[in-house]
């Protein structure tokens, strides 16, 4: 049986069960085996093991029937016990409900006997006390003050809570019988008042954080308290104020005290709220005013600084003291101090900032002009002068010589900026908020004023006035650099536009003013540049004229000896290419962004129409018009370094027509209908073509009839 029981191992497979029994077998394994495979023995095997399983299923089966009545007994049994156990808990709660019941009935009948005793003792004890004070009272009237509470200086605490009793009672009686014991007992009060604060300010003295906290707990039912208070923050700043910072020293100061208040006073907020009222009213009030009022006349610059530096701080001051508890309004009550100090200041700062900005930004330009030795000139403004200008520069030329001064400084514009940065900010601290935006934008014109008119819009005259008339020789072009430089300058104005103006105004209603004020700066500013740049390119072309009418002869396109021709194209071609390929450069190191193509396109189509119409008032021989085509390529070529479209198009067209100079007459009208000309007018190609030197004789015309 107990082999029987290891082969039920667990697991528990059946098929592996019956292999291992039959392994464990004699004779039933396989016929490769040690001993031959013996069905019979195995059968034999089979039987005998299944009537071990029987007996084996019998015993478990008694030993499981046998467990399961125990555990039927047991648990019968349990549930006996837990009904007695119920039973028993509900006597235990009923009994604790009898004695709760009684608990609450005793504490009850307590409560009723302690006030009873309390309505008995209370009326005692108040006739107690009111019979110590007859009898001190009776001293005072007597004259002699007897008892030991009155002598001994160890009970001062009980002879000021006597006297202030006794100090009360006096008040309520008639002055006319009792005025005597009236005296008596308030130079009493007053005496115990003087040594109460006494012994205060030497317990501070010593430190002795404990006896302050006790003397001020008596001295808080006196008169006198608030001046113990006064005493204490007197004491408090002695020796705190020895270095040269008086903000420094504040917060240091209240930061000390603070701690101590809290363990001394009943009420630390009132007297840490005193303590600064004071330190604002006198310290820093008088700081304040001796660094502002030596300078307020003298010195308007530094007195905006002082004032900007002395407000910034007490108000970075106050912020500090806000960690400390000084009320239920802290932050309304530091507001009001900072107010009492700084009001008769602000009221007039505006005035001041725009005054000393006027008179600084006057004082930077006219020492930049003093520096270039300039008389300013009187600009004359309106439609009859600026007519009367133009028509004395195209017969006269320019009413100035600049020498190539711009009159436009990126030192004095740097100046002037940083100027206005400083007010910015100043106006930003100092301004009350309602007009905040208002006092920025006067600043903001003052600005304009200074930058915008009188140096920028100063200089673009001056570069207009100074640019010559377009026929005149050989003259030097500066309008372009002070384009260049206005650009620069109005990029830095912009800047600071949007870096320190906008954030003063973008929630108020002088946004819209401003951002007018701006445009209209602009606007003004483009048309003289758009005025001058147009000139300038009119001198241009003048130029690029006179080269040509200097240097082009009619032997060019014409030579006498048409098989001797050894140059690639003309001088006066050459000298033009060359003038030309300077004034592109300046134009691109002048302007910036879309102003580069807009400002090179225009001077393109100028360039473009000068050749075509320079071309047309010469004849043309063949040679002289291979010539002409190298010519028109070469000025293709610096056509090219414009990076415009459109004036490469119009160049290669004109290359196109000047192939009409030289293509043989049977040809010309296949040409004329090639890609590059079969959009061009007749009239055009026929002009070109009459300038043929063969013209007459080769009958061409009829080849446009």
């Amino acid at each position: 049986m107990a082999t029987t029981a290891q082969l039920f191992e667990e697991p528990f497979d059946a098929d592996e069960y019956i292999e291992r029994l039959a392994w464990r077998t004699p004779g039933g394994g396989s016929k490769g085996g040690a001993e031959a495979f013996d069905p019979k023995r195995l059968l034999e095997e089979f039987r005998n093991h299944i009537e071990e399983l029987r007996q084996l299923d019998k015993k478990i089966q008694r030993k499981v029937e046998k467990l399961e009545g125990q555990c039927h007994r047991e648990a019968k049994e349990f549930a006996h016990k837990v009904q007695d156990l119920q039973k028993s808990n509900q006597v235990a709660f009923q009994h604790f409900q009898e004695l709760d019941e009684h608990i609450s009935y005793v504490a009850t009948k307590v409560c009723h006997l302690g006030d009873q005793l309390e309505g008995v003792n209370t009326p005692r004890q108040r006739a107690v006390e009111a019979q110590h004070l007859m009898t001190y009272f009776n001293e005072f009237l007597d004259g002699e003050l007897r008892s030991d509470v009155f002598n001994n200086p160890d009970k001062i605490k009980e002879a000021a809570d006597i006297i202030q009793k006794l100090h009360l009672i006096a008040q309520e009686l008639p002055f006319d019988r009792f005025a005597d014991v009236k005296a008596k007992i308030a130079s009493k009060y007053h005496d115990l008042e003087r040594q109460l604060i006494q012994e205060f300010t030497a317990a501070q003295r010593r430190g002795e954080i404990g006896r302050m906290r006790e003397v001020a707990a008596v001295l808080l039912h006196f008169k006198g308290y608030a001046y113990c208070v006064d005493v204490y923050i007197k004491q408090c700043q002695e020796g705190a104020y020895l270095r040269n910072d008086v903000f420094e020293d504040t917060a240091a100061l209240c930061q000390k005290v603070n701690k101590q208040v809290g363990e001394v006073f009943s009420s630390p907020e009132t007297v840490m709220a005193k303590l600064i009222q004071n330190i604002f009213e006198n310290k820093l009030q008088a700081h304040v005013r001796e660094k502002l009022d030596e300078t307020r006349h003298s010195d308007v610059e530094q007195y905006l600084r002082n004032l900007y530096d002395l407000y910034t701080r007490t108000t970075t001051l106050a912020t500090k003291l806000t960690e400390f508890n000084l009320g239920s309004d802290k932050h309304t009550f530091l507001s009001k101090l900072i107010k009492s100090i700084f009001s008769s200041y602000l009221e007039s700062y505006i005035d001041m900032e725009r005054e000393y900005l006027r008179t600084r930004g006057a004082m930077i330009l006219q020492r930049y002009y003093d520096s270039k030795n300039h008389q300013k000139r009187q600009i004359a403004t309106g439609s009859i002068q600026e007519l009367k200008e133009r028509i004395r520069q195209r017969t006269l030329g320019p009413s100035i010589d600049t020498h190539g001064e711009t009159f436009l400084s990126p030192e004095l514009v740097v100046n002037l900026l940083q100027e206005t940065r400083h007010a910015f900010e100043r106006c930003h601290k100092l301004s009350d908020p309602s007009d905040l935006s208002k006092n920025a934008y006067l600043i903001f014109l003052l600005l304009v004023e200074h930058l915008c008119v009188d140096h920028i819009d100063y200089a673009l005259e001056i570069g207009l006035a100074a640019i010559p008339s377009s026929d005149a020789k050989n003259s030097n072009l500066y309008f372009l650099d002070v384009v260049q430089q206005a650009n620069s300058i109005f990029h830095l104005f912009d800047k600071q536009f949007n870096d320190q103006l906008m954030p003063l105004i973008s929630s108020s209603s002088k946004l819209h003013e401003c951002l007018h004020k701006k445009k209209e700066v602009i606007e003004h500013m483009e048309v003289k540049l758009d005025t001058g740049i147009d000139r300038t390119l009119s001198c241009m072309v003048g130029q690029m004229k006179y080269i040509l009418a200097s240097e082009q002869k009619k032997t060019d396109f014409k030579p006498e000896d048409e098989n001797n021709v050894m140059i690639q194209y003309t001088a006066a071609c050459s000298k033009v290419c060359a003038y030309v390929s300077r004034q592109v450069e300046h134009v691109r190191k002048s302007m910036d962004g879309k102003n580069v193509d807009t400002v090179l396109t225009e001077l393109g189509v100028r360039f473009h129409r000068l050749i075509h119409e320079h071309l047309q008032q010469y004849s043309y021989s063949s040679m002289g018009g291979m010539l002409a085509i190298c010519d028109v390529a070469e000025y293709r070529r610096s056509a090219k370094d414009f990076r415009v479209p459109l004036v490469l198009q119009l160049f290669d067209t004109l290359h196109a027509l000047c192939n009409l100079l030289v293509v043989a007459p049977d040809n010309l009208k296949q040409v004329c209908s090639g890609e590059q000309l079969t959009n061009l007018d007749r009239n055009l190609l026929h002009a070109f073509v009459q300038l043929r030197v063969d013209y007459r004789s080769a009958r061409l015309g009829r080849h446009f009839s």
